[in-house]
């Protein structure tokens, strides 16, 4: 590779290496309460995995092993990625941090919540979560403006109604 390469692709890498440790930080962040993971060995880890990772390859050993758990799953994860996954990865990334850190506290706080919900729970809200974004923009809108609109005790109904039908 010539330098003239190095130097133009070096922004990828940079984007593709942030976008690796922020998945390994938010796993780590939202895994606290788990049971620790098993290390992972560098050797274990395939050859895309070793060159999106190599940063770490001198402190690897010296990782804590959710940690190293944490950057294998991430990194398999980004290089099973489409180039328009990977880019829409990175730009949710850059919004992640532009977040101010309370926000993406109350964000790590909600996904931990929604871990510990029963699958079936966690299923429906994915389907509702899929649901919300094939609606128009402008429907969203409508919904969202509507919700701001309640009262708490018409959004406590409302989520009681949901959470009904979603057992019945």
């Amino acid at each position: 590779m010539s330098a003239t390469t190095v130097k133009r692709d070096w922004p990828a890498r940079a984007a593709v290496l942030m976008c690796a440790l922020a998945l390994a930080v938010a796993a780590t962040a939202v895994r606290a309460e788990e049971p620790p993971a098993a290390g992972v060995q560098w050797s274990a880890l395939n050859p895309g995995q070793r060159q999106l990772l190599k940063q770490f390859e001198g402190q690897w050993s010296q990782l804590p092993p959710e940690r190293q758990a944490a950057l294998a799953k991430g990194s398999s994860r980004w290089l099973a990625m489409t180039p328009a996954q990977r880019d829409e990865s990175k730009q949710r990334f850059e919004r992640w941090k532009a977040l101010p850190p309370e926000q993406r506290e109350q964000m790590r706080d909600r996904w931990r919540q929604f871990k510990s919900l029963p699958p079936d729970q966690q299923a429906h809200i994915r389907e509702n979560f899929q649901k919300f974004h094939q609606l128009t923009p402008e429907q969203r809108q409508r919904l969202r403006d509507r919700w701001k609109q309640m009262t708490p005790e018409q959004r406590r109904r409302l989520r009681e109604r949901a959470h009904e039908h979603h057992i019945h």
